[in-house]
């Protein structure tokens, strides 16, 4: 077993016991004890090795000996403190040996071997994140608050950032400055998947500013006219199986009448739950040491924007393929009421009788719906054809100079290429959905209502880079036909 091995192993047992919330075994303490005797064992065979080491380097001068020893000591007590949650100041400026430390660390664990809360507090360590951060997002091109500091780092090379950092943690910048790109890429690679490391911390941070910030700027349709909701976790949701409802009229109560008794009736609700989407990016090897930044700032954020846009794709498949929904008939359907399937282009004509028929809808229990509606979705190829319907105050070509009754009409007209795309050479469907308070048509849900992808940082074997995986919880659900209204459309030329 390797030292540190034993040390993983000394903290295993340590910490099942914090867990438990009880003292340590008197076996534990045992093995804790024989643990320590075989680190020490192997520390001064390496002590030994290090020392004969020495003895060869004959042209070695002693001061750069003792710079390299104080240096590895530094390092080692900042490591073996940091995984303990201890403060090693004390511990390096008294000059303490590594194995002094390691004593301190077992006998104030054994002592308190139980849960420890710590209060993280922004410090100086975080603020240098925050700023080298900020510094490769504005040279990425990436806006930052202009509050946020960074500029000062903004010209740095990932190689400079990862010498800043590595001294940082006590190791000697000259040597650092010394190394090649590899040399220095493998530095890195041993201290990447440690939660306290500066350098994959600064990447992190990084990488969620390119995801905000791109994800924010795709030019995405669905949202315009989609309800957004929040399911707390992956099982379908059969608490909103069914609606209360179909309650009669108040009747008139005679002086000294009975109130008569009325039941609400239920009626079957789609049941909605949530996938995972995700994928998986790398900054490899050669990507550090060509300084290629756009791994971290552009790359990610192409993510992100792609969860986007697969929502929007898939919503508009949705209505576009007419799949079938809770009440196992087809989304667009006769016995709906909701769709036209003489299909035309949307002239003044057509968007009225959709308008007219959307407004006679009843809901579950026959009850008429005061529906307004809001929407006008259409493919590309419409556009200057529904400024003219919309914004000519007559009817173009009236002899008469007739009133437009669309004219300045409430429908706002939401323009994806998504239909045509579809469609390919066939006729091309457009929609009319309703106020979404009116009557509720298609709904994206997320998990606990996040709706940024989300990242993490992976470690894959036999991969040289470092890799993240990005993704996102989402669901699409059709909550109701009488919100949304089809007209077969037509060919567009």
């Amino acid at each position: 077993m390797g030292k540190e091995a034993i040390l993983a192993r000394m903290q295993s047992i340590i910490n099942t016991a914090k867990n438990e919330r009880r003292e340590l075994t008197d076996e534990e303490l045992k093995e804790l004890e024989k643990l320590q005797r075989k680190f020490d064992e192997l520390d001064a065979a390496e002590n030994a090795a290090a020392r004969e080491t020495e003895e060869r380097e004959e042209a070695a001068s002693e001061a750069e000996r003792a710079l390299e020893a104080e240096r590895r000591r530094t390092s080692e007590i900042m490591s073996l403190c940091r995984d303990f949650n201890i403060e090693p100041d004390e511990f390096i400026d008294g000059g303490s040996s590594i194995d002094a430390v390691r004593s301190v660390i077992l006998e104030k664990l054994k002592e308190e071997a139980a849960p420890v809360t710590v209060g993280v507090t922004a410090d100086e360590e975080d603020k240098f994140r925050d700023a080298v951060s900020n510094g490769i997002a504005m040279r990425a091109g990436i806006n930052v608050s202009k509050e946020d500091d960074g500029g000062e780092y903004q010209g740095m090379s990932l190689r400079d950032i990862a010498i800043e950092c590595l001294s940082r943690d006590g190791r000697d910048a000259r040597s650092l400055m010394r190394m090649d790109g590899t040399q220095l890429y493998g530095e890195l690679a041993r201290q990447f998947y440690n939660p306290s490391a500066a350098f994959p911390a600064i990447m992190d941070n990084t990488i969620r500013k390119s995801i905000v910030q791109i994800y924010n700027e795709v030019p995405t349709t669905f949202e315009a006219w989609t309800t957004s909701g929040s399911l707390p976790d992956f099982k379908e949701t059969s608490d909103h199986e069914y609606v209360l409802g179909g309650l009669r009229d108040f009747e008139e109560v005679p002086e000294n009448g009975e109130l008569k008794n009325d039941m609400p009736e239920t009626k079957l609700l789609p049941q909605r739950s949530l996938k995972t989407y995700g994928k998986q990016f790398s900054m490899t090897r050669q990507a550090f040491i060509n300084d290629d930044i756009g791994l971290i700032t552009r790359i990610p954020g192409m993510y992100a924007a792609k969860a986007k846009k697969t929502i929007d794709k898939q919503v508009y498949e949705l209505i576009f393929n007419n799949a079938k929904i809770f009440d196992g008939k087809a989304l667009f359907h006769n016995d709906h009421k909701n769709q036209i399937t003489t299909g035309t282009k949307p002239t003044a004509e057509a968007i009225q009788k959709m308008v007219l028929l959307m407004q006679q809808q009843t809901d579950q229990f026959g009850e008429p719906i005061y529906m307004t509606p809001q929407h006008l979705i259409v493919p590309v190829g419409y556009e200057f054809d529904l400024a003219v319907i919309f914004k000519s105050a007559q009817v173009v070509g009236s002899a008469n100079n007739d009133i437009n009754p669309l004219y300045n009409y409430p429908l706002e007209v939401v323009q994806t290429p998504l239909l045509n795309a579809m469609a390919g050479s066939n006729a091309v469907p457009w929609f009319m959905t309703a106020n979404r308070f009116s009557a509720p048509g298609i709904q994206v849900d997320y998990l606990n209502g996040q709706k940024m992808p989300q990242i993490r940082r992976m470690e894959v074997p036999g991969t040289l880079g470092f890799v993240w995986d990005i993704w996102l919880d989402w669901g699409i659900t059709a909550r109701d036909f009488r919100g949304i209204y089809k007209n077969a459309g037509a060919v567009i030329d």
